[in-house]
């Protein structure tokens, strides 16, 4: 897993963010990690809608102005976003680093993490990559739970 910078500030909130939608940043400048700080920042700024906005269309930009605009993938993406929503709301004033030591699996690869909402092939679909869908996995459990 990628270190996590302790000095991340609302000077260098600041700069991810600016350089983020600017679409600045190069491909060794924005890892998973910065993914996921980049939404921390814009959800700790912005109620979820606009937040969510901000990053898509930025998450687009970027990857257009890196030439991977192929890269972009509309499901991974909003679902990621809601889920670092959800996290934060259990503790809204905590630190970056607070939240990034209760969220472990935030910030290592997605994949498992996506894996325990979605099937390979869900997320593999081109209706995925350009639309979101809502998890297919684990759905039948929690409507169980719920009917009981």
């Amino acid at each position: 897993m990628a270190s996590v910078e302790v000095t991340f500030d609302k000077a260098a909130r600041a700069r991810l963010i600016g350089a983020f939608e600017g679409a600045t940043l190069s491909e060794d400048e924005f890892h998973h990690l910065q993914h996921v700080q980049v939404a921390w920042a814009i959800l700790q700024d912005s109620p979820m809608p606009e937040a969510l906005a901000r990053i898509t269309s930025g998450l687009r930009r970027l990857t257009t102005a890196l030439g991977a605009a192929h890269k972009y993938h509309e499901t991974i993406t909003v679902f990621l976003v809601l889920l670092i929503h959800e996290r934060i709301a259990d503790a809204p004033d905590e630190s970056w680093m607070a939240f990034a030591d209760r969220n472990r699996d935030l910030l290592e690869s997605s994949r498992e993490l996506l894996r325990r909402y979605y099937r390979d092939e869900t997320l593999q679909s081109a209706r995925a990559k350009a639309i979101f869908v809502l998890p297919d996995r684990g759905i039948e459990l929690e409507r169980s739970e719920t009917a009981r």
